[in-house]
C-alpha cells in the first residue's frame, strides 16, 4: 500500500548501486573485460573511440543536436548482465506484457476490470490515449502489443524496477543492433573470451510476429512499415527495420483504402497490404477518425482494421495501458489477470487524484519527483529537492487544480556502470535500460540485452542523446559456451506478377511542405524517458 512506501530525506538515500561489482555479476566475464581494456591502455581506447565515431558517420548513424548531424555517442565499455540478472528481467518483462495485453483486451471489450474496481474507471475514461474508436476491434491473433519497450532502472539496492511502459511506438532497437555491430568492428578483441548472446535475430523475430498477426485466410501476407517521413527523428530506424525485414517502407500518401482494404501504390499497380507496422501516433493515423488535418495517415485505415482486412501493429489505443496514471496499478493488474506477484516492481508512485495520497505528497514535495502524465523527454518534470520554494508553491497549486495530470514518485539514485570518459579513463556513470519484446501470440521474445543509455557528463542523470547522453552495448553473458541460435521459418520466395489494373495517382493533400514536415517531427516515437539534470537524485 502507498502508506507503506518510505520517503527518506535526500541526504539519507543510499548511494547509487555500482554495476559489475554486485553479487549477481558474472565475475569471469567482468575480469576478462577488464583485462582487455587494461591491455589497450588510455591511448588505445581513445583511438578506438575516434574510430567508432568515424564508423557511425560512414554508416549514417547520427542524430540531430543543435541543428547539426552528429554520430551517436557509443561508449566502448559494454554493460554486462549475467544470466541470473537477465532471467529476472526476461521473466518480468514477459509477465508485464501478458497482463497489459489482457488489460487492453478487457478495456476495449467487456471492461470487467473496471466493473471490479481494479483500476478506477475515471482514469481510463480521462486518458488522452483511450480511443473509443478502437472499441470492439478484435486483432486476428488477439495481440495488441506486438512490440514493447519497458524502461527499467536499478535502484540503490541493485533491484531492477520498471520506470515506465512503452506500448505504442517504442523506438531505439536499431541502435541496439548497430551498437553491437560497431563494437565488434572496432573492438573485436572484447568478444574473444566472452559468451555474449546475439541480438541480430530481432528483425526476423519481428517479421514472424507481424506475419502471425495477419488477417485469417491470407496465404501470403504483405507487411509494410508506415513512417511519418524523412523529417522524423526516428526515420533511420524505420528504414533500418524495413530493410532488415525485407518489407516495404511507406508513407501515408503511398497508401489508400478501398472497400475496407488497404492498398499500396506501386509502379506495377495497386498491391494489398495486410499488416501495417505503423510508427505514427494514433492521432495522425486516420484523418477520418482522428485529427482531420493529418497529412501523414491513411483515410479509412481504422475501418479496414475493424473489417478484419488489415492488422495495425501496435494496435490503436494501446496508450491507455502505458498512461503514467495507470502505471501504479500495473502490479494489481498482474495479480488480477495472472494470479502472480509482479517480478519487476514499480517505483513507489502516488495517485494524486486520491485525496489522502495527494495530501501525503504535498506535505513532502521537497522529497518527491512530480511528472506530467502526458510528458516525455523530461519536459515539465519537477525534482523536489532541486526546486525553489516558489516553484514548489506553484507546483502545489497546479496539482490541486488538476491532479489527473500529475503523478508523484520518490527520488531514486539510479545505478552506475564503468564508462570511458575524457583521456581514456574509466569512471562510473548513471545508466538505464530499455529491453525490447516481441509478441507473436504464442510466445513473448525478449531481446537479450536492450538499449542501455548512459549519462556521460560527470554527476549527470540525463541519458538523452540530445542533452549529452550516449549509449552502451548491452551484453547478456550466457551460462554455457554456446547459446541457442534462432532459425527463422522457411518462407516462400516472392514472385513478381504484372498487374494490369490502372495505377491510382499518388494523392498530395493541399497542405504546405512545412506543415507535413512539422507533423513528421511531432511524432513521439516513445524514444525519450523523462530524466533530470539533478546531481543527487533521479526521477523515476
Amino acid at each position: 500500500e502507498w502508506q507503506d512506501c518510505p520517503v527518506p530525506d535526500v541526504d539519507s538515500v543510499l548511494p547509487a548501486y555500482q554495476e559489475m561489482d554486485g553479487d549477481l555479476a558474472d565475475v569471469d566475464a567482468v575480469e576478462a573485460l577488464k583485462t582487455v581494456l587494461a591491455g589497450l591502455g588510455e591511448e588505445g581506447l581513445s583511438e578506438r573511440g575516434r574510430l567508432i565515431d568515424a564508423y557511425f558517420n560512414r554508416q549514417g548513424i547520427t542524430f540531430s543536436l543543435a541543428g547539426k548531424e552528429r554520430p551517436l555517442p557509443l561508449d566502448l565499455v559494454p554493460r554486462l548482465l549475467s544470466a541470473a540478472e537477465w532471467r529476472v528481467i526476461e521473466q518480468g518483462v514477459a509477465q508485464r506484457i501478458k497482463a497489459l495485453e489482457m488489460f487492453l483486451a478487457d478495456v476495449y471489450g467487456s471492461r470487467r476490470v473496471l466493473d471490479d474496481g481494479i483500476v478506477p474507471r475515471r482514469l481510463v475514461a480521462s486518458s488522452s490515449h483511450f480511443h473509443r474508436e478502437a472499441w470492439g476491434i478484435e486483432p486476428p491473433n488477439g495481440v495488441r502489443i506486438h512490440v514493447a519497450g519497458i524502461d527499467l532502472i536499478r535502484d540503490e539496492e541493485g533491484v531492477f524496477a520498471v520506470l515506465e511502459d512503452n506500448l505504442r511506438c517504442p523506438s531505439g532497437v536499431s541502435y541496439v543492433l548497430e551498437n553491437r555491430r560497431a563494437l565488434a568492428h572496432v573492438l573485436p578483441e572484447l568478444f574473444s573470451d566472452q559468451r555474449v548472446q546475439p541480438v541480430a535475430e530481432y528483425p526476423e523475430r519481428l517479421l514472424d510476429a507481424l506475419l502471425a498477426a495477419a488477417p485469417a485466410g491470407v496465404a501470403d501476407p504483405q507487411v509494410a512499415v508506415l513512417t511519418p517521413g524523412v523529417h522524423n527523428s526516428a526515420h533511420f530506424e524505420h528504414a533500418f527495420l524495413a530493410r532488415r525485414m525485407g518489407v516495404e517502407l511507406v508513407e501515408g500518401r503511398d497508401l489508400y483504402c478501398r472497400d475496407d482494404q488497404v492498398w499500396m501504390r506501386t509502379v506495377r499497380g495497386p498491391k494489398p497490404v495486410h499488416v501495417l507496422y505503423r510508427r505514427i501516433d494514433d492521432d495522425y493515423l486516420d484523418p477520418v477518425h482522428f485529427r482531420p488535418d493529418s497529412v501523414l495517415g491513411v483515410p479509412g485505415l481504422l475501418n479496414a482494421a475493424r473489417a478484419g482486412r488489415v492488422t495495425i501493429a501496435n494496435a490503436v489505443g494501446n496508450g491507455v495501458a502505458d498512461d503514467k496514471a495507470i502505471y501504479p496499478y500495473v502490479p494489481a493488474l498482474i495479480e488480477y489477470y495472472l494470479g502472480e506477484r509482479a517480478i519487476l516492481p514499480n517505483i513507489d508512485t502516488y495517485d494524486l487524484q486520491d485525496p489522502e495520497q495527494r495530501e501525503f505528497v504535498l506535505d513532502r514535495l521537497d522529497r518527491m519527483v512530480l511528472k506530467p502524465v502526458d510528458g516525455s523527454g523530461g519536459y515539465g518534470l519537477v525534482v523536489g529537492d532541486k526546486a525553489t520554494d516558489a516553484q514548489l508553491a506553484t507546483l502545489a497549486k497546479q496539482v490541486q487544480a488538476d491532479p489527473r495530470s500529475w503523478i508523484a514518485q520518490r527520488i531514486v539514485r539510479i545505478s552506475t556502470c564503468p564508462t570511458l570518459v575524457d583521456d581514456g579513463e574509466l569512471a562510473p556513470r548513471h545508466v538505464d535500460l530499455r529491453p525490447f519484446a516481441v509478441n507473436d501470440g504464442d510466445h513473448i521474445f525478449v531481446l537479450p540485452g536492450g538499449l542501455t543509455r548512459v549519462a556521460l557528463p560527470e554527476g549527470s542523470l540525463v541519458v538523452n542523446s540530445s542533452q549529452g547522453g550516449g549509449s552502451k552495448d548491452t551484453w547478456v553473458v550466457a551460462e554455457q559456451d554456446h547459446s541457442v541460435q534462432y532459425t527463422p521459418p522457411e518462407r516462400p520466395t516472392p514472385r513478381l506478377t504484372r498487374v494490369l489494373a490502372a495505377v491510382p495517382a499518388r494523392v498530395h493533400s493541399p497542405t504546405t511542405h512545412d506543415e507535413r514536415m512539422r507533423q513528421q517531427e511531432n511524432q513521439q516515437q516513445q524514444s525519450e524517458t523523462p530524466q533530470t539534470d539533478s546531481q543527487d537524485g533521479a526521477p523515476c
